[in-house]
């Protein structure tokens, strides 16, 4: 098949890097810098291997790994497993129980607990995999509630040794996965703003975005040059799509490549019996890509410059007919009334949320909402506010049309989100393709990993 583009469409294509160009420009980017950037994003879907650039190719990467094992979703633990068979390529640095939820730091703790049933296989395959007892070591308790409105609350185990890895004396910026509630990350940011430039951030957002929209909030309006991956729909790439036939399908897989393999391999599929393991896109990109470029082809998928965050503010109720783009932030400024008591107290409920309302003394409560889906979302608020008491409302949310990727956000130069270009995208699943299109590859690694928990290497009797 003939992949090269047509006459008019390389016209076009470059028509288009040019007035991009100009406008990334203005917005302080070289223009040659800005048109490359423009022209990967438009040609990343279209490249057919993936760079060696990873950890698989030799690049070791600092990692902390926060997440939220234990609490709403079992996907934790599957990922979780992935990591530590991985763990001989990678620094792993850090381990923090992140949750919103009841997941705790004894949850990343039985996984290391199987993890040391297999050390001694895993070994004789590298030198370089860490002792149980190490990964132990580097295992924190983060926050257990989500922030307030303010999106810091108090300092943690886990926020504490964030900022604590990103000021060792290592000239490599630090990797940070975020598997849950972002909510540490802020407070780390928050306490020691110094350690941005060393950050670089991978975000698993979607449905752990909707626990922590303050925390989201505040780190968009305070921290505007973190580099960070905000995926809010590619992950799914790795348990949606691509070749799900025969052995490669979520179910068939894990009865014949982790069924029986160690105690890991029993471990996953005690949690789940079919591949999901929503938060290993991050780690996926350090294994193989280019980790420095999110707009370049990995396992991780690939990404595009982020359009300015998606954020809307309403003084009154809102309905049905209003409209939102998908995992953007909504925020209600609602009056208390005329006969609000001295402490008013009101909770928005929405599906299985119940949202502690804000009232900063102005005469009026805060809301804030992260509507995870494209869909039509009903509300109700529950308090002791007379005047809000049971009022319902609303709001539609949709999916971001594919020329959000042509208006990069001047402020958030090292931001990145999925591609919503519909080349990439899998009915509202958007930029998924970028991910499942390494399937069989990704799994296939994986499945290797796992034998190696199950007997050790052999050995060269020559």
């Amino acid at each position: 098949m003939n992949n090269q583009p047509s006459t008019s469409q390389t016209t076009s294509m470059r028509a288009a890097i040019f007035f991009a160009s100009i406008l990334l420009g203005i917005a302080g980017l070289p223009a040659s810098s800005a048109a490359a950037t423009f022209a990967g994003n438009l040609n990343n879907s279209d490249t057919t291997t993936a760079s060696d650039k990873g950890a698989l190719a030799g690049h070791r990467y600092r990692v902390i790994v926060s997440t939220d094992i234990g609490g709403t979703d079992a996907d934790d633990f599957q990922s979780m497993v992935h990591l530590l068979l991985y763990a001989d390529v990678l620094d792993i640095e850090g381990l923090i129980s992140s949750p919103y939820g009841p997941g705790r730091k004894e949850h990343i703790l039985q996984v290391i607990d199987c993890y040391e049933k297999d050390y001694a296989n895993l070994k004789t395959y590298s030198d370089k995999y860490p002792t149980p007892d190490a990964l132990r070591a580097i295992t924190k308790q983060g926050e257990t509630e989500m922030a307030p409105y303010a999106g810091v609350r108090r300092p943690t185990e886990g926020s504490q040794w964030i900022i604590h890895c990103a000021k060792r004396d290592d000239p490599r910026p630090l990797h940070v996965l975020i598997w849950g509630g972002i909510d540490d990350l802020a407070q780390a940011l928050h306490d020691a703003p110094d350690i941005l430039p060393k950050l670089r951030v991978y975000w698993i957002g979607g449905p752990n975005k909707k626990w922590s929209p303050d925390a989201y909030q505040y780190i968009v309006t305070h921290h505007p040059k973190l580099w960070i991956i905000e995926s809010n729909v590619t992950y799914c790439g790795w348990f949606v799509g691509g070749n799900q036939s025969g052995e490669w399908g979520n179910k068939e897989f894990v009865t014949q490549h982790i069924a029986g393999k160690g105690a890991l391999g029993d471990f996953f599929v005690s949690k789940k019996a079919d591949v999901k393991m929503g938060d290993t896109p991050s780690v996926g990109r350090l294994l193989k890509g280019t980790p420095d470029d999110p707009t370049k082809p990995g396992w991780g998928g690939s990404f595009v410059r982020a359009w300015e965050r998606p954020y809307s503010r309403f003084k009154r109720m809102t309905t049905k007919d209003d409209r939102m783009e998908q995992c953007g932030i909504l925020e209600l400024v609602l009056p208390l009334g005329n006969d609000a008591p001295e402490k008013p107290e009101a909770r928005l409920v929405v599906e299985n949320q119940s949202l502690i309302g804000h009232a900063p003394g102005d005469g009026t409560i805060r809301f804030r909402f992260c509507p995870k889906a494209a869909k039509t979302y009903t509300f109700t608020i529950r308090g002791n506010v007379p005047f809000l008491d049971g009022k319902t409302g609303g709001i539609t949310a949709y999916t971001p049309p594919p020329d959000r990727a042509q208006q990069p956000a001047a402020n958030l130069r090292n931001w990145w989100t999925d591609n919503p270009s519909p080349k990439v995208s899998e009915g509202p699943l958007i930029g998924i393709k970028t991910i499942n299109r390494w399937r069989e590859d990704f799994l296939q690694d994986f499945a290797t990993r796992m034998n190696r928990c199950q007997s050790p290497a052999k050995t060269n009797t020559n």
